[in-house]
């Protein structure tokens, strides 16, 4: 593995929420990068189906310290992990489940958190090796049956995707949610770092204040 330490599993350094910048430009990634960074996150997602996405990876792989976590979203095919390793990120997120995807990625060194909507997918997602859950979409996992889901994946490490935002990340935390993954309500295309940056400590402190 590129780390010792599974980067999904939460610690007392920094939140657990994934920035997801969906249509980020290469030009862009080092400024939003290092403002999701001094806002306190440390997991950034690059959703692969826009043009640029590795470029822009590889860019802010230059400019973020070490302790950030960078990698693709909508990993779908063996090839598409093979080039995330080339471009130094370590995150490989899919939006579905394929056994043998999660294993060629973490074949490559990769941390991995394949899409699941159902506990079967879950265990099966686990058995392949994943190191994370995505709860996708959260609309199939709403905090009443992810409570239901702790019963059976008690040391599972969740985080449901897919409208996540201020109006439901307490309810979620509450429900046993690991963290969350954010697209829209920490990113839009064309948006600056310091709104980026902006957006992101107001989702931080809603995470955090949902613990008390």
């Amino acid at each position: 593995m590129k780390a010792n330490t599974n980067p999904f599993a939460p610690t007392p350094a920094y939140p657990p929420l994934v920035a997801i910048l969906r249509g980020l430009q290469p030009e862009e990634a080092a400024e939003v990068g290092l403002a999701l960074y001094a806002a306190g996150l440390r997991l950034i997602e690059v959703p692969l189906n826009r043009p640029g996405a590795l470029q822009a990876l590889s860019l802010m792989r230059q400019a973020l310290p070490a302790d950030a976590h960078l990698g693709a979203g909508t990993v779908l095919r063996p090839e598409q992990a093979d080039a995330l390793s080339e471009a130094g990120g370590t995150l490989a997120i899919s939006p579905h489940l394929d056994p043998d995807l999660v294993r060629h990625s973490v074949g490559l060194g990769l941390w991995t958190m394949p899409g699941v909507a159902t506990v079967s997918e879950a265990f099966a997602a686990l058995r392949a090796g994943a190191h994370a859950l995505k709860a996708f979409p959260n609309d199939a996992l709403p905090p009443e049956a992810l409570r239901a889901w702790r019963t059976v994946l008690p040391e599972a490490l969740i985080y449901p995707v897919g409208g996540m935002g201020l109006h439901n990340l307490a309810a979620y935390r509450r429900a046993g949610a690991t963290g969350a993954g954010l697209g829209s309500a920490i990113y839009r295309a064309g948006d600056s770092a310091s709104v980026v940056g902006e957006r992101a400590r107001e989702l931080v402190q809603a995470w955090q204040a949902a613990e008390r």
